[in-house]
């Protein structure tokens, strides 16, 4: 049995559609159809997942603040509940470079900045970021998700990643910021010139120490792709630091507080009030919509190479359940984590198990080498985080969202020098806001275009000037667009400018290509007949769409345009419905009704 029949196989059980639409313990219908081949995968796969996320928990700690355990615990305890809750295997849960800073960002705008106030408050953030992705899920508001635009968390990462490699820039270079200056420096630019001020305390064996973990982490990455390159560098990095001290006078290095597992244990938010919960909701919510929005990203792509579908309501509520986890027992903001969950599937996972596999070994590594973390030089672990931050500058994203449309570069760069110059969660609620304003205003613009019949041919097209009308008397506007609340004040302007000429007398508004009209629309769409009528002038409306005529009948707006002046949009022969609107309007005007064949065709000077 192949890897994908096997997956598919054992994943055959969708979640449930009825009730809240998630099934709330979908791991007992992995196990039912468990079997040898899915246990060696996921085993495997859970081994190398094992060896990535515990050094990459370290730095997500250290990028957020916290002490170590934090996210080493916060890796065991988010893929451990995450397995029991997913839909899948392409999600693989645990705190990220996204989540990790956004924590560091919130609590330094908040002015908790001492590792104590952090640990003291964290329970709570992630407690509220659960909370808010387990309501998420049950109003399956997952699907929402993808109006937040790709390029507004380009953005946002981008600037995440400026601030990450700026936080870590002086542990590389020995020195560290005193908690007055810390609690002032919340922001990319304010970190820069504090470290431009301390250059002056740069510890050149520190330095050193940096430049040579640097060389290390680059060679595996170039020349030794399969080993877990972050956890070798660790390793490579502290015998140096060892033998440094050792064999050379005066070499001396900061090292990582030890890791203690017997620490882990019970966390209970202990400082629940409407203040507390006010101060951190807003941030909570940042966090929550990231984890969505990454969990999204990773889970679709990842799964569309399978051919497989993603439940996202269900992987938000597996996100929640994992986030209430770990705000109950020493964890981070978790997340779903793109490195994780790629080397997951692409190692043979064949169902979210593995993601309970690997949680156990991380939990049976964190007692084992509890020991040895204490050796691991400070300034190693920050070349480790530096590497990650680059790492999410993606030159390939970077050029599609400032090079693509006009819209998108505004929208990342706001992101961006936001999340610069303020808090990030900050950044993602004016880059969304950002986003959907331009979205509107490109929509919210219908094109409304006069045309006229070719009286050799009898096609219609683009009336390029109005002295061209064969019947001066008469005008056909072809309206195409949106027409919603945004776009109905534009739509009622232009329209009346076309019937302002003196020698109007009927206008033939064409609607099949106009779309989701609302109460705004029907209500500028009355003030326009108001508006002609007082000028002795007649609106025709023509291929209206069975959707359209349902909103002109609900609101009441057929009366006001007079049923006989209605003319529905014809499947069957799209030119009938204008060419009763003509014969309509020469009764009007006591004419003759001649024979009209209409085409999509532009009219040429």
């Amino acid at each position: 049995m192949s890897d994908s029949s096997a997956s598919a196989q054992i994943e055959s059980n969708p979640a449930k559609r009825r009730g809240l639409g998630l099934d709330l313990f979908p791991l007992r219908k992995t196990a039912a159809g468990y079997n040898k081949e899915a246990l060696s995968g996921d085993l495997k796969a859970a081994l190398n997942v094992a060896l990535l996320a515990f050094p990459q928990g370290m730095a997500y700690a250290a990028i957020a603040g916290l002490p170590l355990r934090y996210g080493i615990f916060g890796s065991v305890v988010a893929t451990v509940i995450g397995a029991f809750f997913a839909g899948s295997k392409y999600i693989t849960l645990g705190p990220t470079n996204a989540t990790s800073v956004m924590v560091l960002s919130s609590f330094t705008a908040l002015g908790i900045v001492s590792e104590q106030e952090a640990v003291s408050n964290l329970p709570l953030l992630i407690l509220l970021v659960g909370i808010v992705l387990l309501i998420g899920s049950i109003v399956r508001v997952a699907s929402l998700i993808q109006y937040v635009s790709r390029t507004v968390i380009t953005g946002y990462i981008t600037a995440a990643a400026s601030l990450i490699i700026a936080n870590q820039l002086r542990k590389t270079l020995g020195f560290d910021f005193t908690p007055a200056e810390k609690a002032g420096a919340s922001t990319f630019f304010q970190v820069i010139d504090l470290t431009i001020r301390h250059l002056g305390e740069v510890r050149w064996s520190t330095l050193g120490l940096s430049l040579a973990t640097a060389a290390i982490f680059i060679v595996l990455e170039m020349f030794f792709k399969r080993l877990p390159s972050v956890a070798v560098t660790l390793v490579l990095s502290s015998l140096l630091a060892y033998f440094g001290s050792q064999y050379i006078e005066g070499f001396s290095v900061d090292l990582l507080p030890g890791l203690n597992a017997s620490e882990w244990g019970l966390t209970l938010p202990n400082n629940i009030s409407q203040d507390n919960i006010n101060l951190l909701l807003s941030p909570a919510i940042a966090i929550a919509l990231l984890c969505t929005l990454e969990g999204n990203s990773i889970g679709k792509s990842l799964a569309a190479r399978d051919g497989a579908r993603l439940n996202a309501n269900q992987e938000m509520f597996s996100a929640g359940m994992a986030n209430l986890g770990c705000a109950l027992f020493s964890g981070m903001a978790a997340s779903g984590s793109l490195t994780r969950s790629q080397l997951n599937v692409g190692s043979g996972a064949f169902t979210p198990i593995s993601g309970l596999y690997s949680g156990i070994i991380m939990l049976v590594s964190a007692y084992i080498l509890a020991g040895f973390v204490q050796y691991v030089p400070t300034a190693a672990l920050a070349v480790v985080v530096i590497s990650i931050g680059i790492s999410l500058l993606n030159k390939h994203q970077l050029k599609i969202v400032t090079k693509s449309t006009r819209s998108d570069s505004i929208t990342f760069y706001v992101t961006f020098l936001t999340g610069l110059l303020f808090a990030l969660d900050f950044a993602i609620y004016i880059g969304t806001c950002v986003s959907i304003a331009l979205f509107l205003k490109k929509v919210a613009s219908p094109e409304i275009v006069e045309v006229a019949i070719d009286d050799e041919t009898g096609q219609i097209g683009h009336l390029r000037d109005k002295v061209q009308r064969s019947d001066p008397e008469v005008s056909i506007v072809h309206v195409e667009g949106e027409l919603f609340f945004g776009a109905a004040e534009l739509f009622r302007d232009q329209m009346r400018r076309v019937a302002d000429d003196v020698n109007l007398k009927v206008v033939v508004m064409k609607l099949r290509n106009a779309h989701n009209l609302d109460a705004t629309s029907c209500m500028a769409l009355e003030e326009l007949i108001k508006y002609m009528n007082e000028r002795d002038r007649i609106l025709l409306v023509s291929e209206v769409r069975p959707d359209t005529m349902r909103i002109f009948e609900n609101s009441g707006i057929i009366k006001v345009i007079n049923p006989i002046n209605l003319f529905a949009d014809e499947e069957s022969n799209p030119t009938l419905s204008t060419a009763k609107a003509l014969k309509r309007a020469r009764q009007i005007l006591g004419g003759l009704t001649p024979k009209v064949s209409i085409y999509a065709k532009d009219k040429r000077n």
